[in-house]
């Protein structure tokens, strides 16, 4: 069989020199996939502070905004914005990129389905990384509408990311290690967004805002020489993998048959659990782009934060929400492997925290004043309970069907991502004139989204394999 095709001479020597398990290796990677997609995403919010013309604050009343940080005046001299666009318009700006990246969702999810997740994957970040590094010049030549163009194209890049990584990891990661390789790679998001806010936050204060465009593009670019030439699709096309890990991977995830029944949609989309779950990543989402997109935006308008301490602190919630959902994906598999909860119930709690926590604390953030300690503190414990859900809902497509978890992965992040769109525009409208009052309907918003769509997810989602994950196209059960 073609399964069996001889390893090189020189992948034998060298898988002598690799120590590390290849499986880790490619989960070390698909992390820094995530890790440049959301850098490449989350930069400009950080920029647009010093894109857009800085606010006069003498017409707005008292209590409307807080007072400047201190040290707000010398760190910021010569760092004023020169472009015009309002509230609504940087608001579809910061939104516009899930426009493109909805598109290529599906997409994405059946073409690695398809060819292996690899250069799906790669050539999307790639192709994210060549638009982020010419993002300068189009806002020098073009201004809001190029950048808009460019964003929705990076979008396009990025479509892929999720779907891709969900293929790699089904075909590279065993059942038993999913919580923790899973939580590794998807904490790339987290993690991305702190080195995002925080490097940007830096650059721009130390170089001028087309730097934090470079840098981020020159280090995914960087990433997909060194991805190319050390992972692979699958275990048996790996050139340098061990013998001995090669057979403990065939033995604990059977190759997918090469003629896959065509994929079941009627009964993807007329499975109860599939709509409990896209509408979790509604829900989740909506708070989710509301905080990595807006609240820089929040810390620079509302509290008045100096660059410095917004790239701080926008960026310490995230910290904390990668601890929590690294260790929720353990707790979750030793849950399930402790039969404490089955599998659907310890979902359903994840989920419920992630969505329950958030709303409860966003809200009391908006209360907190000006009180600029008791704010960040509220916001993060909000996005550090929200950590919880890469060990719920996140992991529900590979629960659901093993065979078709990247195309369960692009429904749900596809439909999710719509929000990605809609909340930050939102939060345009509703935030004409970035008022603390105007902010507190946004996080009320929020806090009814988040609480209405758990409380769906908790009554019919499942933990269970579906009737239609080998390829049955009904939700029938099979007669016994």
């Amino acid at each position: 069989t073609e399964m069996e095709k001889e390893q090189p001479e020189w992948g034998k020597k060298l898988s002598k020199l690799i120590l590390i398990p290849q499986r880790v290796i490619l989960a070390i990677f698909g992390f820094f996939a995530i890790f440049n997609a959301y850098t490449m995403r989350v930069c400009l919010s950080q920029a647009i502070n010093v894109l857009v013309v800085k606010r006069n604050f003498s017409d707005v009343p008292e209590h409307a905004v807080c007072k400047p940080e201190e040290e707000d005046d010398s760190s910021s001299a010569g760092k004023e914005g020169i472009y015009e666009w309002s509230e609504e318009l940087q608001g579809f700006i910061l939104g516009c990129f899930y426009i493109g990246y909805i598109i290529t969702h599906i997409p994405g999810g059946i073409l690695a389905d398809k060819f292996g997740g690899k250069w799906t994957l790669s050539l999307g970040i790639l192709a994210t990384a060549l638009f982020t590094l010419i993002t300068p010049l189009a806002i020098t030549y073009g201004g809001a509408w190029w950048l808009v163009a460019l964003r929705i194209l990076m979008g396009l890049g990025e479509g892929t990311t999720f779907p891709a990584l969900s293929v790699l990891l089904s075909s590279w990661v065993p059942a038993s290690e999913r919580g923790k390789l899973g939580a590794l790679v998807l904490g790339g998001g987290q993690v991305g967004s702190i080195a995002g806010n925080l490097l940007s936050a830096l650059i721009i204060e130390r170089f001028s805002w087309p730097w934090v465009f470079y840098v981020f593009g020159i280090i995914s670019i960087v990433w997909f020489i060194l991805f190319t030439l050390m992972c692979f699709s699958f275990p048996f096309t790996h050139p340098y993998i061990k013998q001995k890990e090669l057979d403990y991977l065939l033995e604990q995830i059977p190759p997918k048959a090469k003629d896959k029944p065509k994929t079941p949609w009627k009964a993807i989309f007329t499975n109860v659990p599939m709509y409990a779950l896209i509408c979790a990543q509604i829900g989740h989402d909506w708070g989710f782009y509301i905080m990595v997109a807006d609240l820089p935006k929040y810390m620079h308008d509302v509290m008045r934060f100096s660059i410095r301490s917004n790239g701080l602190y926008s960026s310490l919630p995230y910290v904390i929400m990668w601890i929590i959902s690294v260790a929720s994906g353990f707790a979750a598999d030793y849950m399930i492997r402790k039969e404490w909860l089955n599998t659907t119930k310890t979902r359903k709690l994840m989920t419920a925290i992630a969505a329950f926590g958030p709303a409860i604390f966003i809200v009391a953030a908006s209360y907190a004043g000006c009180d600029r300690i008791l704010v960040v503190i509220l916001f993060t414990i909000a996005m550090g309970l929200m950590g919880t859900y890469y060990g719920g809902m996140k992991l529900s497509p590979l629960d659901m069907s093993p065979n078709y978890s990247g195309i369960l992965m692009a429904i749900t992040n596809g439909i999710g991502a719509i929000t990605g769109v809609l909340a930050p525009y939102a939060v345009g409208l509703m935030t004409p004139n970035a008022s603390m009052q105007e902010w507190r309907l946004v996080f009320w918003v929020a806090f009814v989204v988040l609480i209405v769509t758990a409380i769906v997810y908790c009554i019919w989602a499942s933990g269970e394999v579906q009737t239609f994950n080998d390829g049955t196209n009904s939700n029938k059960k099979p007669e016994a």
